[in-house]
């Protein structure tokens, strides 16, 4: 099976990183008076610091307040970004705080059928746990999905989920543009897919398949774990 070189260097790196070396990096909690320009503000004071934001997330709160994470590569003194960036005017509050890769790590997404779904993470769950305790930072995140054009839509949009560091497809047939978002997201954001043993063609083009769901969500977490030694690249195209 065709390996696409995006995957391989994407994957690499993901496994020979810790979740939780963030050397220099920190995010920034802002709430604000949303406004045109806030974001594009905001951008200017992290330039001044010579910072570079490494993610930037912004969305409406209930009361009509921007609430924004941003994460910040810097050599400048977070309480001075901090403070510089608090004086911008319609800015409520600022606040210092831990990256979500250094609190959430990687993140194992598993999408399908809720039965099949819920014994995939029952497996990564216990796995993570596993591996957490010992100081990794692994997360799983789930969603109980039918229908053909929806789990599609879902598959694609992994490859925009931050973090993301493999995709479970959980179901007992999927094919066609499953099959066709699968490939999407393998070849141009190079996010490895697992998945379980079932009828149609998703099988075929996942990098790994597995009959068992609870041992799917435990490979799943030892795939991209950094102090595992179980590597997609020796067992790419097997099916357990």
């Amino acid at each position: 099976m065709e390996f696409p070189a995006a995957l391989e260097k994407r994957y690499l790196w993901a496994k020979q990183h810790s979740a939780v070396e963030d050397g220099q990096g920190f995010a920034l909690e802002i709430i604000a008076d949303d406004r045109i320009g806030l974001i594009a503000d905001i951008s200017k004071a992290v330039v001044a610091s010579s910072g570079n934001i490494t993610y930037i997330q912004s969305w409406p709160e209930y009361d009509g307040s921007s609430h924004t994470i941003i994460q910040i590569e810097t050599s400048l003194d977070r309480e001075r970004l901090r403070s510089d960036i608090a004086s911008i005017p319609s800015i409520r509050e600022a606040h210092v705080r831990p990256t979500f890769r250094k609190i959430y790590g990687k993140r194992v997404i598993v999408i399908g059928g809720g039965a099949q779904v819920a014994a995939v993470a029952s497996g990564a769950i216990a796995e993570a746990d596993r591996h957490n305790i010992r100081g990794e930072t692994i997360s799983v995140d789930t969603m109980a999905i039918v229908g053909e054009a929806e789990i599609a839509d879902a598959v694609k949009a992994v490859g925009r989920l931050h973090r993301a560091g493999i995709l479970v497809l959980a179901g007992s047939l999927m094919g066609g543009a499953i099959t066709e978002a699968v490939n999407e997201l393998r070849e141009e954001y190079g996010v490895p897919v697992l998945s379980l043993s079932m009828a149609g063609s998703v099988p075929d083009s996942a990098d790994l398949v597995v009959t068992d769901p609870i041992e799917a969500g435990v490979m799943a977490v030892m795939l991209i774990s950094n102090v595992g030694k179980f590597n997609l690249l020796q067992v790419r195209g097997r099916r357990f």
